[in-house]
């Protein structure tokens, strides 16, 4: 499995890139993408809405099972992947350039951890 270093993740599996203007791109990891199996459909909030962290802002339909996916941070959605909508296959694909949304004026962030961390949370839950 692949963890990109300039990436921060949370324990619910979700990828944070902060950008260079203060948004944050948001998405799933590779882990999670994997162990949901084959993404057939995905549910996005609009653009304007508010997310919270820690709290549900999307979903993702696999042939398995439908799974929320968490919100890292608070803030505003500034923009939300409409490819995903259209080919929720990406995410399988390439889960790191298959962002979900894009938040603005964050104002609060989950516990985030880099890669190695993420990776020996990873090693903790597959025990």
């Amino acid at each position: 499995m692949n963890f990109p270093n300039d990436l921060m993740y949370t324990k619910s599996h979700e990828w944070i890139k902060m950008q260079e203007d203060g948004t944050a791109l948001v998405g799933l990891s590779d882990y999670a993408q994997d162990a949901l199996g084959d993404l057939v459909f995905v549910n996005l909030p609009e653009a304007g809405d508010e997310v919270a962290a820690g709290e549900p802002f999307a979903d993702v339909e696999s042939v398995k099972a439908v799974s929320d996916v968490y919100s890292p941070l608070t803030g505003v959605v500034d923009a939300i992947n409409d490819n995903l909508l259209d080919t929720p296959e990406a995410i399988n694909e390439a889960p790191y350039d298959a962002w979900f949304i894009k938040v603005r004026d964050i104002s609060d962030k989950e516990e985030l951890m880099d890669a190695e961390a993420y990776e020996a949370f990873l090693k903790t839950i597959e025990e």
